[in-house]
């Protein structure tokens, strides 16, 4: 079907009426820790390792939610496909403000039913993207209407023509939220919940010294998820899905807060004992020496900006 081609990478389609519909190649390539496969996920194997063997990351047990996506428009076949390209051509500047949005010309040029794109539409809009009035039709708002903090947003940000600004945004974010989080959750963890982060640390430790950069993201974007749950602050706790975005977008292979280093390593460890043993200035020092680890990335520390 040519709505499923479109979504691929690859060159322009042809043009059929006033929409454009000139996909973004790098926006549409699937994100690293997406683009790996159950089959390469077995290169990663920790059984050949001397006894006893190396933990690896096998997702929570716990009841903690890890990240939250209320609005999320992935795993709805061809409902979810039709939200992210339009999603994409919005964010990109495809769509302009105040572009009208036919469905019947949507429908027509993805070749889906008027259910698909009124589904479809009824997303953007609840994503701030798109406004339907009587008498009007429906049309593209301007950014500042965007619900900024929607994962889904977001990540069409860090993979489109904005992608250095979202990126700024998100490390300024972690870096106001995650240092007080650390601090509240100091000592207010359930004892499963501490072993859990223990565990982190060590399939951490062993995924760097391995290169396996797929169990050491996974493992990262868990521990800090985790932290924020601990916080006891619900708002706090909501925010949980915004730093997930921001570790799994943030650049890089590894897809993760920082490339797998021992410095790294050495960090998370220190913030997990500090955590345990209750020392909330400890586990806050030892964020913020995490959000600044790798001090090339060129942004280190958040400093004011010229408006």
């Amino acid at each position: 079907m040519l709505f499923t081609r479109i979504l691929k990478p690859g060159p322009p389609i042809a043009d059929k009426g006033p929409v454009s519909t000139l996909a973004h190649p790098t926006m549409n390539t699937a994100r690293p820790s997406d683009a790996v496969g159950p089959a390469e996920l077995d290169r990663f194997s920790y059984a050949e390792r001397p006894t006893p063997p190396a933990p690896r990351w096998e997702g929570a047990e716990s009841d903690l939610r890890v990240g939250r996506k209320t609005t999320s428009s992935r795993g709805r076949g061809l409902h979810g496909q039709l939200v992210q390209q339009l999603g994409q051509m919005i964010v990109s500047g495809d769509l302009g403000a105040d572009r009208p949005l036919v469905p019947e010309e949507i429908g027509q040029r993805f070749e889906v039913s008027r259910t698909v794109v009124r589904e479809s539409l009824r997303v953007l809009e609840a994503k701030g993207l798109v406004s339907a009035r009587p008498n009007v039709g429906t049309r593209v708002r301007p950014v500042s209407d965007w619900n900024l903090l929607d994962p889904d947003i977001i990540e069409w940000r860090a993979f489109g023509p904005q992608r250095d600004e979202q990126r700024r945004e998100l490390f300024e974010l972690r870096w106001a939220i995650e240092p007080l989080a650390a601090r509240l959750a100091a000592g207010h963890g359930r004892e499963d919940v501490q072993q859990r982060l223990t565990e982190l640390a060590e399939v951490m430790g062993h995924a760097a010294a391995q290169g396996d950069l797929v169990s050491y993201g996974r493992a990262d974007l868990e521990l800090h998820a985790l932290i924020l749950q601990m916080a006891g602050n619900r708002m706090l706790e909501h925010l949980s899905s915004i730093v997930g975005c921001s570790l799994q977008v943030s650049g890089g292979p590894a897809t993760a807060c920082e490339r797998p280093s021992d410095s790294a390593v050495s960090l998370h460890v220190r913030l997990v004992d500090a955590l345990g043993t209750g020392d909330g200035t400890a586990a806050d020092a030892a964020v913020r020496a995490l959000l600044t680890v790798h001090p090339e990335i060129e942004h280190s520390v958040p400093a004011p900006r010229e408006h």
